[in-house]
Formats: C-alpha cells, sequence, structure tokens
C-alpha cells in the first residue's frame, strides 16, 4: 500500500472545510475528516481506481459530503493536491504552483 501526503494547500483545504462543517453542526466536522481519510485509505489500497480528472491527475470522490481528492500518483507516495468541492469554481485547483 502507498502512503498518501497531502500538500500544505489540500491539509489546509482540508482543515478550512472540518471547520466549516463543524460551524454548521457539532460533530460533523469530524465525520467529514473521517471520510476523507476512508478514502485517502482507498486511494493508497488501490490508486488506479479513479478516473483521470486532467492529465495524471485521479479524482476520489468522497460519499457523504460534496467533495472530491485530487491526486496524483508518483513514484513512491500518492500526492493529494486537493481537497476540493465539486460545484464550487472547477479547476481552481490547476493553478497552484505548490509540488
Amino acid at each position: 500500500m502507498m502512503r498518501v501526503l497531502f500538500t500544505r494547500y489540500a491539509k489546509q483545504e482540508l482543515e478550512d472545510a472540518v471547520h466549516y462543517y463543524e460551524l454548521e453542526y457539532s460533530g460533523l466536522g469530524k465525520r467529514f475528516k473521517e471520510e476523507v481519510r476512508r478514502a485517502a485509505l482507498r486511494i493508497a489500497e488501490y490508486p488506479q481506481a479513479w478516473s483521470a480528472e486532467r492529465g495524471d491527475v485521479r479524482k476520489c470522490l468522497l460519499h457523504k459530503f460534496p467533495y472530491k481528492l485530487l491526486y496524483s500518483m508518483e513514484k513512491d507516495h500518492i500526492l493529494v493536491i486537493a481537497v476540493a468541492h465539486q460545484h464550487r469554481k472547477p479547476d481552481y485547483w490547476i493553478s497552484t504552483d505548490e509540488p
């Protein structure tokens, strides 16, 4: 199973979404974070199971939240580039300069 790493940008997106959901309903942020964790584990186990979003970047949709993990398969790990809302600003993540 490959290791899954999140870019600094993706980590910030995750924390922002957790904070938002926690403000909406106590405990919902924790549930969101757990759903992201489970998705990352699925990606680690089956990295090629999800379709390409753009080029070598693949997307894994969350089951219970309108978010997707955008990731690339590197030589020795999986790199999550974005924790992206599926309905807001599509393709915003393409212009990020962070590795």
